[in-house]
């Protein structure tokens, strides 16, 4: 067990770091290009557009800007692009290059027109990244990955999300308190919900009234069975569905990313990201209150809630693991790849357990969820950067299980029961519980990511092994004096120009076949052809011989002089 934790911390505490950490400022470059030229305009172009479809998976996928800005830079640097100019807002990507004073700029723009949860298309980006940090692969080539990428198919079936889905919706449901037929109803409630959304958004539906369905659904079921429960003997509480409800809704907005954004220097696409989240927020409210006002007209009238969340101490194991489901749930739901399953786990399982115990203490729910966000951020972190997993898939699955959706039920429940004062202050710790959150995330993201500064890649073992065993090894018996009694001194005479075997005759080559410096070479005699095992006079006039001028024994083919016999051969 000793092991096993050292091997644990060892790997948390390791030099693998994300891929926004090494592309920071200060980073090393593995593979750096040369650059660009700034008149080859095609290769120019290739480099932006890669970038720019790079940034749109990651800003689709719930991505900060700053983030994603830094990698479309890092993506251009590597390739040889360093004069180049990034603007991302909420739907928009521009990238400009710079030419010099004497050139224009030439500049790609990309558009998002839709936002997906779709964290294996996020994970492969994030190690696409890596590979064109590391390896040395050409733009034709990433853009094709890319394009790979984009067009791939979900991982999973519709079905196992919808499953998901409905399994998130039962661990919430348990983690405010409810039962085994709560956490039924809360399944099949959400996978009704989530059906209905699927079919609308494949017609066009807007997200406003898709938002709006799921929240009319979440609130009928568990009201009808409230009615019948009486006759049929069971008890039932309707506010937990509707909460789990709610919180399955509100799990697919960017909550993180829209309070990161306006943390980290990106206030317009924060603001925008933001409306768009109480937009959505609104269409949620906009269902359940017409829901509540349709079936109070039909004589059935849901129970009024109550303002305590305390729980017995007893029961903090069982929510902390029915928190730490839902963020999994989430995830799966979300499409994220197997390894990030787990991670996203025990994200949940820290999040949940700091929150419910906080919930012992005085700090009250805004201190509470903001401390256990700042946990889920920085050891999920921490996790996430060993299973090569983006640090955006731990952070919002981490966070999921701690969503204020009872508080906006809450609040909306007295504002419909002329309890003005009441419902507003519950939207607005429900409000508050949601920064609370995003700003927590990002605390603890910062935080981890400045503990694993960008380091030097340690140098693997059979690199160190080889170079102890060189300086190790003796010296070669080439290198030592006097030489060994094997080797022949003085060395033998080089061969003369008649011990050369004779060389292979050409064959006869046509006069496109010949080099245009020659002329064609004539045909030979019959009478003058050599014979079979004869030898050719056109090969002996190739032989070469000794010029005129030079004395005997000096021609191409010298032989060594004898060395002097009162000297010793290293004195010659």
């Amino acid at each position: 067990m000793r092991e096993f934790l050292r091997t644990a911390l060892r790997r948390l505490t390791g030099t693998r770091q994300a891929t926004i950490d090494t592309i920071e400022p200060g980073s090393i470059m593995v593979s750096p290009r040369k650059p660009i030229e700034p008149f080859d305009v095609a290769a120019i172009t290739e480099v932006l557009d890669l970038a720019t479809k790079i940034g749109a998976v990651l800003l689709d996928s719930g991505t900060g800007a700053i983030d994603t800005q830094t990698q479309i830079k890092f993506v251009a640097g590597v390739y040889g692009l360093e004069d180049v100019d990034v603007d991302v807002t909420y739907n928009t990507i521009v990238v400009s290059a710079r030419r010099g004073a004497t050139l224009p700029p030439i500049t790609t723009m990309e558009q998002v027109y839709y936002r997906s949860m779709d964290f294996t298309r996020l994970a492969q980006v994030d190690r696409l990244v890596r590979r064109i940090r590391d390896s040395g692969i050409s733009p034709s080539t990433a853009h094709r990955m890319v394009d790979e990428i984009i067009t791939a198919p979900h991982p999973y079936p519709h079905w196992v999300a919808t499953v998901a889905w409905g399994a998130m919706a039962s661990a919430i449901s348990v983690l405010l308190g409810g039962q085994y037929l709560v956490a039924a109803l809360a399944f099949l409630t959400t996978g009704a919900t989530v059906t209905l959304n699927r079919r609308l958004n494949r017609i066009g539906t807007p997200v406003f009234f898709q938002q709006f369905a799921g929240g009319f659904i979440a609130v009928v079921p568990a009201t009808l069975v409230f009615g019948a429960s009486e006759r049929l003997g069971v008890e039932i509480a309707p506010s937990q569905v509707i909460a789990a409800g709610i919180v399955v809704l509100l799990s697919g907005l960017s909550l993180v990313g829209s309070v990161q954004d306006a943390i980290t220097g990106a206030p317009i696409t924060g603001v925008a990201r933001f409306f768009e989240l109480l937009l959505m927020t609104g269409g949620i409210i906009a269902g359940v209150g017409v829901a509540i006002r349709l079936l109070e007209a039909a004589g059935i009238f849901l129970p009024t809630i109550t303002t305590s969340t305390s729980f017995e101490a007893v029961e903090l194991p069982v929510r902390v693991v029915a928190g730490a489901a839902a963020a999994c749930a989430y995830a799966l739901a979300s499409y994220a790849e197997k390894r990030a399953l787990g991670v996203a786990f025990l994200g949940g399982l820290i999040g949940t357990a700091v929150a419910a115990s906080a919930t012992f203490t005085s700090v009250g729910d805004v201190v509470a969820n903001g401390l256990a966000a700042a946990f889920v951020g920085l050891v999920g972190g921490l996790l996430a950067r060993r299973a090569l997993t983006p640090p955006l898939v731990v952070a919002v699955a981490g966070i999921t299980p701690l969503l204020p959706g009872l508080a906006v039920y809450r609040g909306l429940y007295g504002i419909l029961s002329e309890q003005t004062l009441s419902g507003f202050t519950w939207m607005a710790n429900a409000l508050a519980i949601g920064c609370a959150l995003a700003a927590g995330v990002t605390l603890g993201e910062f935080v981890a990511r400045s503990l694993r500064r960008p380091q030097l890649p340690p140098r693997p073992d059979w690199i160190i092994r080889r170079r102890m065993a060189m300086r190790e090894r003796p010296l070669r018996e080439s290198r030592r004096w006097p030489p060994p009694s094997n080797r022949r001194w003085p060395p033998p005479p080089r061969r003369q120009p008649q011990d050369q075997p004779p060389r292979r005759q050409p064959q006869d080559q046509s006069p496109r076949q010949q080099p245009h410096d020659q002329t064609p070479r004539q045909p030979q005699d019959p009478a003058t052809r050599p014979q079979a095992g004869g030898q050719s006079p056109w090969r002996q006039d190739r032989t070469p011989r000794p010029r005129p001028q030079d004395p005997p024994g000096r021609g191409r083919w010298r032989q060594p002089p004898e060395p002097p016999a009162d000297r010793r051969p290293d004195e010659f």
